[in-house]
């Protein structure tokens, strides 16, 4: 059974977003370790600069890469990310299950990450060109993670 592990940053905070991802992390139990760590975000100060920005992104950046599982597969999400159809995910995760025993996604901040996470990664993949709150691109990760496992196992779920 392959091991997922969604490094992130940031803590959630809202019940029905807890609940989303509970229930997820439940229906995926079946099809794989699924592990969530969550890492503190770094407070943007109201009043900010290119330099302020830089350093958290850094620090943040730092505290992602010091909790990657060695040896695994990595996946950012990112703006500047591959998009992919539910199938040609599923196709993905199938192919990287192949050869590796864990797959490691990683969400950054509100500011992103730096180009030291880009550079561990093996692909960068976007949901949406659109921006959306950190806290529901993890819900829609869990969702297309679970869609893709019921696609690679011939199980019907909804479209």
């Amino acid at each position: 059974m392959v091991h997922i592990n969604i490094v992130c940053i940031g803590k959630i905070k809202e019940q029905y977003l807890k609940d989303a991802i509970n229930e997820y992390s439940k229906r995926l139990s079946k099809y794989c370790n699924l592990k969530i760590i969550e890492l503190p975000d770094k407070k943007i100060p109201d009043k900010t600069n290119p330099a302020i920005d830089l350093q958290i992104i850094n620090l943040e950046s730092n505290e992602i890469l010091s909790h990657l599982p060695k040896d695994s597969y990595n996946i950012s999400l990112d703006l500047k990310g591959r998009q992919f159809s539910s199938e040609e995910f599923a196709n993905k995760i199938s192919d990287i299950q192949f050869c590796n025993s864990s797959i490691n996604f990683i969400i950054g901040g509100s500011l992103g990450f730096n180009d030291d996470v880009r550079k561990i990664c093996n692909e960068s993949i976007c949901f949406s060109k659109m921006t959306f709150p950190h806290q529901l691109i993890r819900i829609f990760l869990l969702e297309q993670i679970f869609r893709a496992f019921k696609i690679n196992n011939n199980e019907t779920y909804h479209k």
